[in-house]
């Protein structure tokens, strides 16, 4: 017995008989949006005047300064946002303007000393709080690390005993 998909355009309901035509759209913003991106399928046909419909825009964020409030992203056609520069030409302005370097993220660091993650693999070194916790409440350890399809701690195994600081055999 076989599988058989069918793709069907989201756009008009029609069937799309070769899955190589499919057009895959994803939609990152729109008004109605309400969950993040999405993505739609369609025939080639239906998007292929996609491209002239499309408009020379400007996505710009204002940082008002108001405490605790993320930015505002507006969206404006270009020569509305061009008209907005006065003394010199919008394009001039936007090669010597600033640049901005997108925000460093940090890493969230894992307490490994919490019986939430104690014994879970890692590169770093096992602190006397991981190890004694792992040492004193292994079974519960054990149960949590199996769950998640961890590797489990055996204290019979001696890099887990070196590592763990449970008596070695």
């Amino acid at each position: 017995m076989g599988k058989r998909t069918v793709h069907v355009s989201d756009f008009s309901g029609k069937v799309v008989h070769s899955a190589d035509k499919v057009v895959r759209i994803v939609v990152l913003d729109h008004p109605d949006l309400v969950a993040g991106p999405v993505q739609l399928e369609a025939e080639p046909t239906e998007v292929e005047n996609i491209d002239d419909a499309a408009l020379d825009v400007a996505v710009v964020e204002i940082h008002d300064g108001q405490p605790g409030e993320a930015p505002r992203r507006v969206v404006l056609t270009a020569s509305e946002f061009d008209a907005l520069a006065t003394d010199v030409p919008m394009a001039q302005l936007l090669r010597t303007a600033e640049r901005v370097r997108p925000a460093k993220t940090s890493r969230e660091r894992i307490d490994y000393s919490s019986l939430e993650h104690a014994g879970k693999p890692h590169r770093g070194r096992v602190t006397e709080e991981e190890a004694r916790l792992v040492r004193d409440q292994l079974d519960e350890v054990n149960k949590r690390l199996a769950d998640e399809g961890i590797r489990q701690i055996d204290p019979a195994d001696p890099e887990h005993a070196a590592r763990y600081g449970f008596p070695t055999p």
